[in-house]
């Protein structure tokens, strides 16, 4: 059903009529549940990492010094083992993007999203019948299974389904939906830390629902018509752009997709594409911008928000409920983003958020280097500070880097290399996250209070690379994002000049 608003491209370039139909939000909102499984499994593992139940069963070492009297505060969970139960998800989903991002090209979006959600599933329940480590860490391999396949397709899926004008605010959807599952993991979490013994299997458990959301959900969504063109259904690829967009006059925009898809079919090998000249572009920024999405220091506190709060003295219980706080915040101030981004744009969110975040890291370090020392308690009202600066820090985030990283990367590449092209960005998300979960506690036991100063010093660095080397994207149909983005940025228009007019005209010639 149409919803009635008509979208164009906006300034210049082809006008391809569409409308906001109830389709497009259904199928959006569906796919966005990948987004789901994603956050839950972000804000679950800082959690039952505070249970003592689970400590004792998994990491007595860990239960020992946490109940240490003179324990150092920034030291308390420093462990190796606990750092991997964390981070061995990313590990997985590194090589299963890889694997998705071929998966995606020949079988298509949907079929790779229901995979996903299988995969999780499993994941799931080896996490909630887990007897020992190794079989824990085994359900955690096969969870980052599901989010690596989720995390390639939803948010392409996303991009191609929707019209140009809403595409920002439908991909933010992805997003929106990673924060209501860290929010909903942090409320699971408090809700199960006072059942004895099994509360932590409760909670593992509980990421079985929005795997079972997503594989049903696609089922009733509908395959991308770029998806149905490229592997040669044209026909039904045409039939769905009618039922997606709401009217009858779709053939520029049918036309730009059989001239895009011709030229990416003739790519044989598009990971060795992605190294001619004229792919490093968005290669590279696609790169960068999902590097330091991670290195903003946001997976620290949704990781580990319930042990950083046990850190500055919190009991269990307080840290849980702080941690729920924090996100609500981030759920919340993610909405800002799905009414903004197709107006503001991406640039200016993400430069505004950068600078609140940089404030918030500098405050934060400094209020803890002063407050916090190895074994004492900081004040209630240094402790209440720290949770607002938080809140800060977080609202920062889910505006501006937060979504944009994953939309922004959805939508830079051409059809031709975009699979492989988001497998990088994909990949270098979950290696950086990682790499964050795998040494964060380590981090923050050597470097205390100046881990916030570390972060923050990334913040600066980031700034500066989003205003010289990324194009404006915002309002451009995906397939014309090289011609009216990437050609007239003054940077990286010499990559295409040097390259040949053949080299980016092919998929225009296509038509003659």
């Amino acid at each position: 059903m149409p919803g009635g608003i008509i979208a164009d491209s906006g300034g210049g370039g082809q006008d391809f009529p569409s409308n906001l139909t109830l389709q497009v939000l259904v199928c959006s909102t569906i796919a966005a549940f990948g987004g789901l499984m994603f956050g839950y499994d972000i804000g679950i593992s800082g959690g039952v990492t505070a249970m003592d139940d689970f400590l004792l069963k998994f990491f007595p070492k860990v239960y020992t010094k946490k109940h240490h009297a003179k324990e150092n505060n920034y030291c308390k969970f420093d462990d190796e083992y606990l750092q991997l139960f964390t981070s061995s998800l990313y590990l997985a989903a590194i090589v299963a993007s890889g694997v998705a991002s071929i998966f995606c090209r020949k079988y298509g979006r949907r079929p790779t999203m229901q995979a996903a959600s299988i995969f999780f599933f499993i994941g799931a329940l080896l996490n909630v019948a887990a007897l020992n480590l190794p079989m824990l860490i085994a359900g955690r391999l096969f969870l980052g299974v599901g989010v690596g396949a989720g995390n390639q397709a939803v948010p392409l899926f996303i991009s191609e389904i929707a019209p140009a004008k809403y595409r920002g605010g439908l991909n933010v959807c992805f997003q929106l939906l990673i924060t209501i599952g860290i929010l909903g993991a942090n409320v699971v979490n408090y809700l199960t830390s006072t059942v004895k013994n099994h509360g932590w299997r409760i909670s593992l458990g509980a990421a079985a629902v929005p795997a079972i959301i997503l594989l049903v959900g696609s089922f009733v969504i509908v395959e991308t018509p770029a998806s149905l063109i490229e592997r040669g259904k044209k026909e039904e690829g045409l039939k769905t752009l009618k039922k997606i967009r709401g009217v009858d006059d779709v053939n520029k925009e049918f036309e730009e997709i059989i001239r895009a898809t011709e030229f990416a079919n003739n790519i044989k090998h598009p990971f060795r594409e992605l190294w001619r000249r004229p792919n490093r572009p968005p290669l590279i920024c696609g790169i960068f911008i999902h590097f330091f999405q991670q290195f903003t220091g946001i997976n620290v506190i949704m990781f580990y928000a319930p042990v950083l709060f046990q850190t500055m003295g919190f009991g269990s219980d307080a840290s849980l409920l702080s941690a729920v706080i924090t996100g609500t915040v981030n759920s919340l101030s993610t909405l800002i983003a799905n009414f903004t981004v197709d107006k503001a744009g991406r640039k200016k969110l993400l430069i505004y958020g950068a600078l609140l975040m940089f404030a918030t890291q500098c405050i934060m370090g400094g209020v803890l280097l002063v407050h916090l020392k190895s074994t004492n308690k900081v004040s209630e009202t240094v402790a209440k500070i720290v949770v607002i600066l938080i809140c800060i820090f977080v609202n920062g985030f889910a505006w501006s880097w937060g979504p944009l990283g994953w939309l922004i990367s959805s939508e830079i590449f051409p059809l031709e290399t975009r699979n492989a092209g988001y497998f990088f960005s994909v990949a270098t998300n979950m290696l950086c996250t990682f790499i964050i979960a795998q040494a964060f506690l380590t981090m923050l036991c050597h470097m205390r209070a100046y881990i916030f100063f570390f972060f923050a010093a990334w913040l600066v660095l980031m700034n500066v690379a989003v205003m010289a080397m990324l194009p404006e994207t915002k309002g451009i149909p995906i397939d014309e994002i090289v011609e009216r983005a990437w050609m007239q940025h003054w940077f990286w228009k010499r990559c295409y000049k040097s390259a040949g007019a053949d080299d980016v005209e092919k998929p225009k010639q296509a038509q003659t």
